[in-house]
């Protein structure tokens, strides 16, 4: 990708912010995307390749630094149970439920494994919920609906990542599966991307006192956003979790130690400017890839398994708050469905779908091409239906 691309699709991604006023009514990602579909279809982006590398080492870091570093961790403590559960047990659970769904219906469209169908569910579990956590904030009855979407989707990439990880393996015959194997990797990688992340936020809100220049700090902010995802990575732990961990720890650090408010200006500021900057970005370039996967014969398949998605994490979700009194106890069906409905495909799902592509079978290629339509789907439909839902819930 050349930079003349860049700064064209970043000057686009201003131009949308700074037009688009209504964003509660059509989110910014999802007209993003839109347009990036759109851009495909233009010489000058044509040769533009999105690879997994470009979503997954340079932009992804940042987002979900951002994500970790503006969660309260009041809220997290509060909703730590609820949140580890969703994001671990739910989320294998709804892959399970979801595989086996794709499995039956997909048979009656098209010939695919019991194990494509689970990969195309490890693909569609990750939540991205980018489009909708300040809508919801904004609009929704209780703050801690917004809290358990944007809790839920910083911890699940890491589990699906594991997840997908081993799936793919057995698809391609690299990997056979073992419950004992898996869980043991799965509490390696998972539990060391954590206390890597913890340690190395701790080390960074330490060091911050070395200096008084506001801007040294944001430069230490950026080595820990990076520095842990990439360490992490290199010693075979989660650099997503690690990436989250140091985000919350030196928020948590700031919040109850560090308490100068000029911190958090120095940080605020730079990272403000980079948040749309990235989305701008990963949106356009998820449009511009995902258009040539959208041209098959099965969009009523596709359409299909998005409605089953919605629904088997509804029954996950329900279901995993019976066993949380609090829960159970002052969360309403209505509140429990605007939380499902949440649980948008996005950045995550797009970068397991990047690691298909180096498998050169017809089998690959019509696993992406399903997960791509489900995931256009879910950014489209969902982003645009969570403000009307949530207005029509505090009716």
């Amino acid at each position: 990708m050349h930079a003349s691309q860049i700064i064209l699709l970043l000057f686009i991604g201003y131009i949308v912010f700074t037009l688009d006023k209504k964003q509660k009514n059509i989110p910014v990602p999802a007209l993003l995307l839109v347009i990036g579909v759109v851009f495909s279809f233009l010489p000058f982006f044509s040769e533009v390749n999105v690879t997994k590398p470009v979503i997954y080492d340079i932009l992804l870091p940042a987002l979900l630094f951002i994500s970790a570093y503006r969660f309260s961790p009041k809220a997290l403590r509060e909703n730590a149970g609820i949140i580890a559960t969703l994001s671990t047990l739910g989320l294998i659970a709804t892959a399970v439920l979801l595989g086996f769904t794709i499995y039956v219906i997909g048979g009656l469209f098209v010939s695919l494994s019991l194990v494509g169908a689970l990969v195309i569910a490890s693909i569609l579990t990750p939540t991205d919920p980018v489009s909708v956590v300040s809508i919801l904030k904004q609009s929704a009855d209780d703050p801690k609906v917004a809290d358990v979407v944007d809790g839920e989707s910083m911890i699940n990439d890491g589990t699906s990542i594991v997840l997908f990880t081993v799936l793919a393996g057995i698809l391609t015959g690299e990997k056979s599966f073992d419950f004992l194997s898996f869980i043991g990797e799965f509490l390696y990688v998972s539990l060391g991307g954590a206390v890597t992340g913890v340690i190395l936020g701790w080390i960074v809100s330490k060091a911050v006192h070395f200096t008084h220049q506001k801007d040294y700090q944001v430069m230490l902010s950026i080595v820990l956003a990076y520095g842990s995802f990439h360490i992490a990575e290199h010693i075979g732990v989660s650099g997503v979790l690690a990436t989250v961990a140091s985000g919350i720890m030196l928020a948590w650090e700031f919040e109850n130690t560090n308490k100068e408010d000029h911190y958090r200006e120095a940080l605020d500021g730079f990272w403000n400017v980079v948040e749309p900057s990235v989305l701008a970005l990963v949106f356009l370039l998820i449009g511009i890839e995902a258009t040539g996967y959208l041209a098959f014969d099965h969009w009523g398949l596709a359409i299909l398994l998005f409605i089953a998605s919605i629904i088997i994490r509804f029954i996950v979700i329900a279901g995993t708050f019976q066993f949380f009194s609090r829960w159970r106890n002052t969360v309403s069906w209505q509140q429990i469905g605007l939380i499902s409905w949440s649980g948008i495909r996005g950045t995550m799902s797009v970068v397991l779908l990047l690691s298909l592509e180096a498998q050169a079978s017809e089998e690959a290629t019509l696993l992406m091409s399903i997960s791509f339509a489900v995931v256009f789907l879910s950014l489209i439909i969902q982003s645009l239906g969570v403000y009307p839902l949530s207005k029509w819930m505090k009716r």
